[in-house]
């Protein structure tokens, strides 16, 4: 056999080799979430089964976060591929709004899709007295960790409702499942809580001692000034002791990705959870409100190009 024939064979299984080293490598998914006790973990829960069995050789994992300001952060530092995040800090990060958490612009977010609107929830002890955003005067609250999504939408509620953190007799930056314990041992007054409806740690609370839920009126949503809030309705009887629907604002989540995922795996990414959407609203009842119609529209930052391949083939874009 002459040498440059014997080089080609050898090259060609090299490559071949290499070829076949790839396809075997695992696809690692880590999926960002927030508490465990909110409506982002159960559904990165869901979402990670739902990858596991249906991308080959995948690896995935769920790790619980102070959700949306440090998911987007992780991304953007390559220490993940999918997280949820609330719109508004999405809009915040790309920008690099210091205020928000973000000391640059974070450049490398892409988009799989918007999911399911949060939705503020305002709870207080009914024992504490407080029936309106201005009762929270004087009053202990918590508004979730500092800097962190939730976080930010209480100051803004708060501003447009002209409030500021230094009219309440305290507040606390604590995650859900804290604030809850703090109320039911009489520690706490009321709690701000950004979340899809019928999240975990307000129905535990809820089932426990009576509350008071703290609407927030048209008007003060119209002040906040910001696209990413729309006034909203949490449905009656979301709760116990809820009898009456109760005015409040809704945020859209965002899906996001990093532009260094491979296309591949961000369409299935997509794919998947389109195609797997009843079982993935199993696992928390907001995913239901995903829709394939509206996921590719009005988002602040570009879609990932495996997840437009998808909306394209879909006709959704």
């Amino acid at each position: 056999m002459r040498v440059s024939t014997r080089f080609t064979l050898l090259a060609a299984a090299a490559a071949l080799a290499v070829t076949s080293a790839a396809h075997a490598a695992p696809v690692f998914i880590n999926i960002l979430t927030g508490g465990t006790s909110g409506v982002y973990y159960p559904i990165g829960v869901g979402l990670s089964q739902i990858y596991s069995d249906g991308i080959p050789g995948s690896k995935t994992s769920v790790q619980a976060t102070k959700a949306s300001v440090e998911n987007l952060n992780l991304l953007q530092a390559g220490r993940g591929e999918l997280a949820l995040a609330l719109g508004d800090s999405v809009a915040d990060a790309k920008n690099g709004v210091e205020d928000a958490g973000f000391k640059a612009p974070l450049t490398k977010l892409r988009a799989i899709g918007g999911a399911y609107p949060n939705y503020i929830q305002i709870v207080a002890s009914k024992e504490s007295g407080i029936k309106t955003l201005a009762d929270l005067k004087g009053k202990t609250i918590s508004v979730g960790a500092p800097k962190s999504g939730t976080e930010l939408n209480a100051r803004a509620i708060f501003k447009a409702a002209g409030l500021t953190y230094e009219d309440m007799g305290k507040v606390q930056y604590l995650p859900f499942a804290e604030s809850v314990e703090l109320i039911k041992n009489r520690q706490l007054d009321a709690t701000l809580q950004s979340s899809g409806l019928g999240m975990a740690a307000i129905r535990d609370l809820s089932s426990v001692m009576p509350l008071n839920y703290v609407s927030i009126p048209t008007d003060v949503v119209a002040k906040i000034g910001n696209p990413a809030y729309q006034s909203a309705m949490i449905p009656a009887n979301t709760y116990d002791g809820q009898p009456e629907a109760v005015p409040t604002v809704a945020i859209t989540n965002i899906l996001v990705t990093r532009e260094d995922v491979p296309e591949e795996v961000a369409y299935e990414m997509t794919k998947l959870m389109f195609d797997n959407l009843t079982r993935l609203g199993n696992s928390h009842s907001a995913a239901k409100d995903i829709k394939l119609e509206t996921a590719a529209k009005n988002l602040p930052i570009p879609l990932h190009p495996g997840a437009e391949r998808y909306y394209k083939e879909k006709g959704a874009l």
